[in-house]
């Protein structure tokens, strides 16, 4: 019998007839002869609720205390699934995380899975029930509840399909992945295929479809995952591996993440290893950083760049302050009001010009680059705020509406 694993996201279980509704996709797939392993996130609100609460205790709230408060929105909402399938005649069991169980490590709100077990779940599949299981939670060796990050529920849905050998069929308010935001490109075309490493990119620079985990959990097992809408019946995006995408366009898609903060460090003396002292110590506290410029040395002093997630600036900025008295820089200086646009596409591997005309494009439309970060697939600039969704649609109908002028390479 067929196995998949279908996650819904907040808004889809946003209230009981929303909930009614995803319960009603649950039962057309086992009424297909599917056997169906259900993951629910919050109901939608119930986490920036519940962090809005914290806060307004503390502006640092214990991570072991969010961890458990965090962790009650999941609960609430599987209970509630499960009730809404035995109310329609499926029988449904809900089960919280260390419940299953989800093992993961001990860094609390940013967990990581270790291990999952499967035995309960395949036990309660084989005596006909239907699974609800709490994403973005788990639990330590310890037994003391964790939380996976914001997105953890498709990390929990797309490691489940990966320990039980299925598929995963992410549900959530878009039809799929786009080649842009569609609220602010209006004529975003859907994607029908796309590889893990474009989705890769596109999740970690900013895309809200998917959580970057959940992507390095299927590419590393090779789960395919089905994104699609849980209100309209129609096919979505296939994320999978590289070797089913036939078309491979030098742009497959355009992000931006509002969501970045540059802190930078004024007139740092230039002499190795401090460098390593600032970022150390951002790495102690689990702070991910992101594009890094360093300016040219001038008199032994230089000015030191990077950028942070906006939900870890203040944490970033405290701690970078104390290590600036400690290195004698003579300021730190952080800037909210800033944003990451990307491009991204497996063609661009074996393209040319593409970077010149992405500067191109930004420069036409006075967009000023302050920084810049590349791989083999992505480049993304650094830009103003105000700007965002200019550079945007201006990149989009570039590259994706005009993108024959980028020129792809063949063997």
């Amino acid at each position: 019998m067929d196995l998949v694993v279908q996650k819904f996201g907040g808004t889809s279980v946003g209230n009981l007839e929303r909930i009614e509704r995803a319960a009603k996709r649950v039962i057309s797939a086992v009424e297909k002869g599917k056997q169906v392993v259900v993951v629910s996130s919050a109901m939608a609100g119930e986490t920036d609720g519940l962090i809005e609460l914290a806060k307004r205790i503390t502006q640092f709230p214990n991570e072991r205390e969010m961890d458990m408060l965090l962790a009650t929105g999941e609960q609430k909402a599987i209970a509630l699934f499960a009730m809404t399938l035995r109310k329609l005649g499926y029988p449904a069991v809900s089960l919280c995380g260390w419940q299953v169980p989800i093992v993961t490590d001990d860094v609390h709100t940013k967990a990581r899975i270790r291990k999952i077990g499967v035995q309960r779940l395949k036990n309660l599949l084989k005596e006909g029930y239907i699974p609800v299981v709490a994403g973005f939670q788990g639990v330590t060796e310890d037994w003391e509840i964790t939380t996976l990050g914001r997105g953890g529920s498709d990390t929990t849905a797309v490691a489940l399909a990966a320990a039980l050998g299925a598929d995963c069929e992410i549900y959530t308010d878009v039809t799929g992945v786009f080649t842009a935001d569609p609220r602010i490109v209006p004529n975003a075309r859907k994607i029908p295929y796309i590889s893990y490493e474009e989705m890769l990119e596109l999740a970690s620079l900013g895309a809200k479809v998917m959580q970057i985990r959940s992507v390095e959990f299927a590419a590393k097992y090779g789960v395919r995952i089905h994104v699609r809408s849980t209100f309209v019946e129609e096919e979505g995006t296939w994320i999978v591996p590289e070797e089913e995408i036939m078309e491979k366009v030098a742009v497959r898609g355009i992000t931006v993440d509002t969501k970045e903060s540059r802190i930078t460090v004024v007139r740092v003396p230039d002499r190795p290893g401090i460098a390593a002292k600032i970022f150390k110590a951002l790495g102690e506290a689990h702070i991910v950083v992101d594009m890094i410029v360093q300016n040219v040395s001038h008199e032994g002093f230089t000015d030191m760049s990077f950028t942070v997630n906006r939900n870890d600036a203040p944490k970033a900025e405290e701690i970078v302050r104390k290590v600036a008295q400690d290195i004698g820089a003579k300021e730190v200086v952080r800037d909210d009001r800033v944003a990451k646009v990307s491009i991204v596409g497996l063609g661009m591997r074996s393209s040319y010009g593409t970077a010149a005309k992405m500067f191109e494009v930004l420069s036409k439309n006075n967009i000023n680059i302050m920084a810049i970060s590349t791989s083999e697939i992505k480049i993304s600039c650094l830009i103003e705020e105000k700007y965002a969704e200019l550079a945007v649609r201006a990149l989009h109908e570039a590259f994706v509406e005009d993108g024959e002028e980028i020129k792809v390479e063949t063997e």
